[in-house]
This record gives structure tokens, C-alpha cells and sequence, in this order.
């Protein structure tokens, strides 16, 4: 392997993550994302990419949309009405930490928790948290946002058969 190859294969897997950078950013929810800190907007925008690339590879969930709940983006499946509410934010009182949110209602959090018990930090049964210089372990965060965002058609299921459903993200 030459010195060149991990080179290309970042910008290999960097193009696949920009295909919905172009998404337009409704105006209401821009002006929280540039409240942020830059290094925060940055983790941020890198969960947005996650979520739209998630969904765009689930072809039940259909559009995503992109609102503020709480005062916080948010994420919902309005024509299929597949998905929890997700919701991705930073609070300054905790100003080294971003997180993504989900229903605490859902039983999400638990899941996620049960399947990835070493991989992510956990806020109760909310969300997931980060540290700034955390590393994201991308192919588990997708499954997780997917079992999300397929909620309502997988949630009366047993936690086993829930991630057989989303097996294929990747």
C-alpha cells in the first residue's frame, strides 16, 4: 500500500458523507446552528449529515424534515411517519459536550445501551453524548439513529428482531 491509499480512501468515504450537504438549512433552525461555538457547529452539522445519510439509505423512511423542537433541531418523518422525533443540540452549560437526542418515551436510549453498552456515553435514557474530542463510531451511530427513525414500525417488536430490521445501514 502506498503512502497515498488512506489518503484516497478518506476522500472516498468524505464524498459518500457530503451527498445531502446541499440540503437546505431552514432559516429558524440556521440560527441555532450558528449560535454555536465553531467547534460545535462543526460535530453538529457532521450528526445532521449522519441523519439525512441514515434515512436516505432506508427507502421506507421517505423525507426527512427539519424543524426546531424546544429550541433545538430537530428531525421527524412526516409523510411516513416512521421515525421518533430526533433532536441534536448543545447547551452551554455543558459547553464540551454535544449530544443527540430521542423520545425518552421510545425505548430507544435502553436499546442502544443493551446493543452498544462500551461504545457510546448515555444521558439517562435520552441521548447520546459526546466530548468534543470524542471519536464517533459512525457505522453504530447510523444503526442507532435508524432504529429511530424506523420507530414506529419496529417498536412492538422484540430488541433482537428491532436490529435485524436495520442491518443493512452501514
Amino acid at each position: 500500500m502506498n503512502a497515498s491509499s488512506p489518503l484516497r480512501y478518506v476522500a472516498r468515504k468524505m464524498k459518500k458523507m457530503v451527498k445531502h450537504s446541499n440540503i437546505p438549512i431552514k432559516s429558524e433552525v440556521a440560527v441555532v446552528f450558528n449560535s454555536y461555538p465553531k467547534k460545535i457547529k462543526s460535530k453538529i452539522m457532521f450528526l445532521r449529515q449522519l441523519i439525512y445519510d441514515t434515512a436516505a439509505s432506508i427507502e421506507e423512511i421517505g423525507e426527512i424534515e427539519e424543524t426546531l423542537k424546544w429550541g433545538e433541531p430537530s428531525y421527524l418523518t412526516p409523510k411516513s411517519k416512521s421515525g421518533s422525533t430526533i433532536r441534536i443540540a448543545w447547551k452551554e452549560s455543558q459547553n464540551d459536550q454535544y449530544s443527540i437526542f430521542f423520545k425518552c418515551t421510545a425505548n430507544l436510549v435502553p436499546a442502544f445501551k443493551e446493543k452498544f453498552p462500551e461504545k457510546f456515553k448515555f444521558g439517562g435514557n435520552r441521548s447520546i453524548d459526546f466530548k468534543l474530542d470524542d471519536h464517533v463510531p459512525v457505522k453504530e451511530l447510523k444503526q442507532c439513529i435508524a432504529l429511530a427513525l424506523t420507530y414506529h414500525r419496529n417498536k412492538k417488536l422484540e430488541t433482537s428482531d428491532r436490529w435485524k430490521m436495520i442491518e443493512k445501514v452501514k
